[in-house]
């Protein structure tokens, strides 16, 4: 390819030809590697599906586990996780916004605020049974919380707080200063522009980030087993320090026995948190929908 320009000859320019069909190469591979990964998404669905409908009916949902597959149902274990996610919820979400608002918000630059930020995203990437040992030495044995829902819940919170004020500061971060700068000249303190304009402008961001870290917690089994959650309860908790289970750790226990029965006992529960899981993130992504309608 010559190319002249301001009277000069360049050579060397890449043939756009190619270029092209090297850009066409590339997007190929990547929708092949996508459909890639549907694919195989959908074969692992369909076959827990067809093993696990079988099993589904309204005696799985409020029996007690058993050692007889036929009698067998997952009510304690659905109640635990009920329980575990609210409290996870309840204790999470409030203690990482105000983090991300702090920091985003009020907090001068500094080593101080560069310390918390390096930790912050280091304990985002730390493996879960990490934060189980965390869990069993300072809640369980600690502060004597024992195998309580609220100490399960307290390990699930460190869990996903990393989480959370990652995508909160990235959504506070989005909103545009003009917005503060517009707010302040009318004589709003700080906390007014951030509670009345900063944070309704991210909260679609921050639920997206509470959707992510929730949906992590909900699925976690290792943190739950060195804490000390239990296999088998013939009860529902009643508050937050009963002895609980939880639905991953029920699966893992029918999944880990020979008889095929429990396999499939194991594909039901699967769908059971599965379709916990989608309407968890189906409520948050309505709240997140209605306040992006009304700003």
């Amino acid at each position: 390819v010559r190319v002249s320009v301001a009277g000069q000859d360049w050579r060397g320019v890449p043939n756009l030809a190619a270029r092209h069909r090297k850009a066409l190469g590339a997007r190929g591979v990547f929708i092949a590697l996508t459909w890639l990964g549907v694919v195989l998404l959908g074969i692992l669905l369909a076959r827990v599906a067809r093993e696990g409908f079988v099993w589904l009916d309204y005696d799985f949902l409020t029996n007690f586990p058993s050692r007889f597959p036929a009698k067998a149902g997952l009510k304690s274990a659905l109640a635990g996780s009920l329980w575990l996610i609210s409290l996870t919820a309840a204790i999470s979400i409030p203690v990482g916004v105000s983090a991300a608002i702090y920091l985003e918000e009020f907090a001068r630059k500094g080593r101080l605020r560069s310390f918390i930020e390096i930790n912050i995203a280091n304990l985002a990437g730390v493996p879960s049974i990490v934060y189980g040992i965390l869990g069993l030495t300072l809640f369980v044995r600690g502060i004597l919380l024992g195998r309580s829902v609220l100490a399960g819940a307290l390990t699930m919170s460190l869990l996903i707080l990393p989480v959370i004020i990652i995508a909160a500061r990235e959504a506070i971060r989005a909103v545009p200063q003009s917005l503060r700068h517009g707010a302040m000249a009318l004589g709003a303190t700080r906390w007014q522009t951030v509670r009345a304009h900063v944070l309704p402008s991210a909260l679609p961001g921050i639920l997206t980030g509470v959707i992510l870290a929730l949906s992590r917690a909900i699925g976690e089994t290792a943190p739950l087993i060195m804490i000390g959650a239990l296999t088998y309860i013939a009860f529902t908790p009643e508050g937050p320090m009963d002895d609980f289970t939880a639905l991953p750790i029920q699966i893992f226990n029918w999944a880990s026995r020979p008889q095929q029965d429990f396999h499939g006992l194991a594909a039901a529960g699967i769908i059971v948190l599965l379709v916990v899981l989608l309407l968890m993130n189906a409520t948050a992504v309505a709240i997140r929908h209605r306040s992006q309608r009304k700003r």
